[in-house]
């Protein structure tokens, strides 16, 4: 059960990687195209799952293909704004692929023997004869559909088997870690988490504790950028070019860091003199979006929360919308066309450049050196989201805002956790190629973290040797404790053992059936056993030299002592019979003379305790 649910999301983080890697020209085909559980079937059959846990709303753009298309009929689990805003991230891309001509269609570029002919890195593409059509709404609605929402800190019992629990990992709204455990072993999973301080709830680090294995994952993709530097990069590198006349285009996701960049714009429109400069959020799911940051409320950092009850808008961008400095529209086309002037600052997407209104304004702005592009989603090389759009005017500034745990917050978590072994993939055991000098930049905790690879399957450093066993009330009152120990008590037990759902419970023994007269019809519970007079428990070890003093007073010479590896051999060579003494068991070994064996029997129980 452990390394089902775990391999199940490590699939969907890479799942997810599926859908935001870029190679170039083939983002549509990367996003839509690609079959994601082709890694998996290989492995098992997804048909077999009972669970799925999903991290955050990012590792879920793959569900549809899993839940409709492999057989699988088990559970998911996620927090409600995972469900609801990853909702809005699939239908976006629904719409974005759905608004693609699609008058003909091609497959022979498949072939192998064509595949190595197209330019790179079309030719270099993985698996391309998997790459499959992208999903539709009816297909999304009925993958959520099946999905359990879940609240932080609330256990589930799967199967009697083991226990999860989410708790909040501080990256986005809902994100979750979880923790897989049963009554003596524990396991975190840990994916897409946070330390800093943004709109979510902060990350749950004391739940962490004591966990036999701690699986790390999903750390950030930029360990060398600072988040905060970063934005302040954003805000001024937008200033800059407003004020010379230029747009700013924002390539983006619906949800997520365009929260945090319109609260950091809120707070620096004023004194950068942006007071009469439009911001444009444009996507299909737009108005959701922003309205659904605003009704989490549980879900956010305390500061936010304590808006809510004054009253007050979590976020400033309500306060935006109001003021008319911000307007959201579903598409360029309608009301954004009215309403449109420039200069202006435009957030849509989609992040790749690929597909989405971010196509037509980068055609409408690329000519000009006014004009600035201002990537920050770290999912994707800048450099080949443009190499289409080249030869380009228009100013291209990187500012990645990742805020996933970097390898100095990690070390620090690890410290402070001390899970007794760490798994995570094999990258972060080792430097970056590119910077093979920075041993800085790969984990470093004691005992060293196992790595795995991709498909990989790896067995868990860890065996389950105990058992949780419940006892009834009036079998626990029947139960005559004896010490044997100051502070060591102990009492035997005669029971039935009940087991169902991996939950056992001990039960008291059917009473002795009564004999009936004449012939009646047996029941069922006249099958049961006879529940026979038990024998008393011995405890305790016997002591050679006392031994052979007491079988000597009892009449028997001649006697040899000899020390074996795991005891004693006591040889009453007159009597030609053998006591083999050991830690666990005792054997008196005579031929064919019961009485003597019955007499040695009872001094070697005048050395042990009966129960």
């Amino acid at each position: 059960m452990y390394l089902w649910i775990l391999y199940l999301s490590s699939v969907y983080q890479r799942l997810s990687q599926l859908l935001n890697e870029i190679d170039g020209g083939t983002a549509v085909k990367r996003h839509c195209g690609a079959d994601p559980h082709r890694a998996v079937t290989e492995l098992i059959d997804l048909s077999t799952v009972d669970v799925i846990l999903i991290s955050n709303y990012h590792c879920m753009m793959a569900l549809p293909y899993i839940t409709e298309h492999t057989g699988f009929t088990g559970t998911v689990y996620a927090t409600e704004p995972t469900v609801q805003i990853g909702r809005l991230l699939m239908e976006e891309l629904v719409n974005f692929i759905e608004r693609v001509p699609k008058a003909q269609s091609a497959s022979l570029w498949k072939n192998k023997d064509i595949q190595r002919l197209l330019p790179s890195p079309l030719k270099d593409a993985v698996e391309v004869s998997t790459w499959r059509r992208c999903y539709t709404m009816q297909e999304v609605n009925s993958a959520l559909s099946k999905i359990q929402l879940v609240g932080y800190s609330q256990k589930i019992e799967l199967f009697g088997a083991v226990q999860v629990t989410p708790l909040s990992s501080g990256y986005a709204l809902g994100s979750s870690n979880w923790i897989i455990q049963s009554h003596y072993e524990k396991v975190s999973y840990v994916s897409g988490s946070s330390l800093l301080t943004t709109h979510p709830q902060p990350m749950d680090q004391a739940s962490l504790k004591n966990s036999d294995v701690l699986i790390l994952t999903g750390l950030t993709q930029i360990p060398t950028a600072n988040p905060d530097g970063m934005v302040g990069e954003f805000c001024s590198n937008l200033a800059l070019t407003v004020r010379n006349g230029g747009n700013v285009l924002v390539p983006c996701y619906p949800s997520g860091v365009i929260y945090d960049l319109l609260e950091c714009l809120y707070q620096y429109i004023d004194s950068a003199g942006l007071s009469n400069i439009p911001f444009y959020f444009i996507s299909p799911v737009a108005n959701s979006s922003l309205e659904f940051s605003q009704i989490f409320a549980e879900w956010l950092c305390h500061n936010k929360q304590s808006k809510v009850y004054l009253p007050e808008p979590p976020f400033p961008h309500a306060e935006l919308i109001q003021t008319n400095k911000l307007k959201h529209y579903p598409s360029i086309h309608g009301d954004f066309s009215n309403d449109f002037r420039q200069p202006c600052v435009v957030f849509t997407g989609h992040p790749s450049l690929r597909f989405g209104d971010v196509v037509h304004f980068m055609e409408l702005w690329g000519k000009s050196s006014l004009n600035t592009v201002i990537f920050t989603e770290p999912d994707f090389s800048y450099l080949e989201a443009l190499a289409p759009y080249q030869p380009l005017a228009m100013k291209c500034i990187y500012c990645p805002i990742d805020t996933r745990l970097n390898f100095i917050q990690v070390s620090k978590l690890l410290k402070e956790v001390q899970p007794l072994h760490v798994v995570c993939p094999e990258q972060y055991t080792q430097p970056p190629p590119a910077q093979s000098h920075r041993m800085d930049l790969m984990i470093d905790c004691q005992p060293p973290a196992m790595s795995y690879r991709r498909a990989e399957v790896l067995a868990l450093p860890f065996k389950r040797r105990y058992e949780k066993i419940e006892i009834m009330p009036e079998l626990a009152d029947s139960l005559v404790p004896m010490e044997i120990k100051p502070g060591i008590s102990l009492a035997t037990v005669s029971a039935v053992l009940h087991t169902k759902d991996n939950k056992h419970v001990l039960q008291p023994p059917p009473r002795p059936t009564q004999p009936t007269s004449g012939k009646k019809r047996k029941r069922v519970s006249d099958d049961i056993p006879d529940c026979k007079a038990v024998k008393p428990l011995l405890s305790g070890s016997i002591p050679v030299e006392q031994f052979v003093q007491t079988l000597e007073k009892h009449g028997f010479s001649d006697i040899k002592v000899e020390d074996t590896p795991k005891g004693h051999i006591v040889l009453l060579q007159e009597a030609e019979t053998l006591i083999q003494i050991e830690e666990d068991s005792t054997h008196i070994i005579c031929d064919n003379d019961e009485m003597l064996r019955v007499r040695l029997r009872d001094l070697v129980l005048k050395f042990l305790q009966k129960f």
